[in-house]
């Protein structure tokens, strides 16, 4: 398959809205769509979209009264079905979005065995797990597709899901991840194309799994990292057929790979805890790693201009700045890491690369930092998100604003700038851990219960 080519315009533009540095885009053919995980250039900025600042929802005390109070800027809300905690993803008019919904009666609950299990939920049902074809315009159900239905073998932490990997997609395909209930790839008609068993994977305490595919071009990347043998797999996106498999020596992660290209070779980009490392999307050969980060995995890398940013904050809280040109073997201890800092490093929010700024939340609480990309330089430093506090979305950002939404509902608005400034919070009735998409004048966000169209009145 022959490498779509972007047009010259659209690269000029693209690099002058996002200074990322980005020589081609990584695994979308248009940065106008939100096609996977992180968006169009895997670092959480949508170049072409101008989402709502403010928005909200009329809660059913105030619409009970005569407050006069009405919903802002909600231009659809519809109930889905189970639960999940995967990011939406859009090409066109079709938002692809996966589930998990429960069948059947009641079972006796079945708590994980794992050594340190706590804060489970247990197991007491099937489900049936599912991809939903959404139209982003008005939010009617295109299909939905059952592409499994079993016993859960883990009920994961309680504030996890069964459906928390998002699917990605190129415009003909979207490839869906189950993890050990599978991976799935179906046509934008909702036809399963391929299916593949990657066996069990046993998390860390039993807390389920999260990692999501990534797709380059012809080539799918899995990143497998349990408490077994973990290893980085390949796949042809047509067939399914694998391309390579390579060990890793990690643990349980939940982090999300990146593709980059570098120096006329696509990287694949993997955080773990043992090591962060770069592998040939051609081979799987490693091509340079990095130690230093903690155990307990969450957050993916984000790249631009050059560089590769990655964090942690459990046991070592640790983010590296991570210089690419030239890098080969072990580079640990080597001047390839520019800077790197140990406060207020992420956890489950990945960081933002937006513009020359790099921003990243506490842990995954609701302060956040802005740092120099280039220098690791605080501008203006750590400042609180007033109104939220759990924060497992990722900051996304668009229109020289980033929005970051907090496990209660509320969205805290703020400038892209050397001193953010606060232009809104805004309110939902819903619970929400998945990350926002943005295209074009929407923001979609998926709740616990609901799926969000916000727009422009």
């Amino acid at each position: 398959m022959s490498r779509i080519i972007v047009p010259v315009a659209l690269l000029l533009l693209l690099l002058l809205m996002t200074n990322t540095g980005v020589t081609e885009l990584p695994r979308a053919t248009s940065a106008e769509e939100w096609p996977q995980w992180r968006g169009p250039l895997g670092n959480g900025v949508a170049p072409h979209a101008d989402p709502p600042v403010r928005w909200n929802e009329v809660n059913e005390e105030d619409s009970s009264n005569e407050t006069n109070a009405q919903n802002e800027n909600i231009r659809w809300k519809i109930r889905l079905p189970g639960r999940g905690h995967s990011t939406p993803v859009i090409w066109k008019k079709y938002l692809f979005v996966t589930s998990a919904v429960p069948q059947g009666e009641s079972l006796k609950p079945r708590y994980s065995d794992a050594p340190g299990a706590h804060d489970n939920l247990p197991v007491t049902q099937r489900h049936r797990f599912m991809v939903l074809a959404i139209d982003r315009r008005d939010g009617s159900v295109l299909w939905q597709q059952r592409l499994h239905e079993r016993l859960p073998h883990e009920g994961g932490h309680f504030t996890g899901s069964l459906a928390s990997h998002s699917a990605v997609t190129d415009g003909e395909h979207v490839i869906a991840m189950f993890g050990s209930t599978g991976l799935f790839c179906l046509d934008h008609a909702g036809n399963l194309v391929w299916k593949k068993d990657l066996g069990l994977m046993r998390s860390k305490h039993g807390h389920g799994e999260g990692s999501s595919p990534v797709l380059f071009e012809d080539t799918v990347v899995v990143n497998w990292d349990h408490e077994g043998q973990s290893y980085l797999l390949a796949l042809e996106k047509q067939t399914g057929a694998p391309k390579w498999k390579v060990a890793r020596d990690e643990v349980t992660s939940w982090s999300t790979p990146i593709i980059i290209e570098q120096e006329g070779k696509m990287q694949v980009i993997v955080n773990g805890t043992q090591r962060v490392r770069a592998y040939d999307l051609a081979s799987g050969e490693v091509m340079w790693e990095c130690g230093g980060l903690s155990a307990n995995i969450v957050a993916s890398p984000v790249a631009g201009n050059g560089m590769v940013f990655v964090g942690s904050s459990y046991s070592t809280r640790n983010l590296l700045a991570i210089r690419l040109a030239g890098a080969r073997g072990d580079i640990t201890h080597s001047d390839h890491v520019t800077w790197s800092r140990r406060q207020g490093t992420p956890y489950v929010p990945s960081p933002l690369l937006y513009g020359e700024g790099l921003y990243f939340l506490r842990h995954y609480q609701g302060v956040m930092t802005r740092v120099h990309a280039a220098t690791g330089e605080e501008q203006p430093g750590a400042f609180r998100l007033g109104g939220i506090h759990d924060v497992y979305a990722s900051p996304v950002g668009a229109a020289g604003r980033i929005y970051v939404t907090g496990r209660n509902g509320t969205t805290i608005v703020i400038s892209n700038g050397e001193i953010p400034r606060l232009l809104a919070v805004n309110r939902l009735n819903d619970s929400f851990s998945a990350s926002a998409a943005l295209v074009k004048d929407a923001m979609y966000l998926r709740g616990d219960r609901y799926l969000y169209c916000l727009g422009h009145d």
